[in-house]
């Protein structure tokens, strides 16, 4: 699986579980909107300092985010 959308549907799920929207989680990674939906779309790629961001945001750590589903069940 690609880390780009492992990342995106990682992120997706982990804000959605932390009850947030997009807004919110962009507001508390003081970041746009905008990007957030980019990032959730694949259409863009984070920074290793942004990862770390939006981890914060979502409350769970940076490695979560980049972690396969598949290799999570194994865990």
């Amino acid at each position: 699986m690609e880390i780009r959308r492992v990342f995106a549907e990682n992120l997706k799920r982990y804000r959605k579980l932390a009850g947030l929207s997009q807004e919110e989680l962009a507001l508390n990674a003081s970041v746009e909107r905008a990007y957030v939906s980019l990032l959730e779309r694949q259409l863009n790629s984070p920074t290793i300092d942004m990862v770390s961001k939006l981890s914060k945001a979502v409350g769970v750590e940076p490695y979560e985010l980049l972690v396969p589903p598949s290799k999570k069940k194994r865990q």
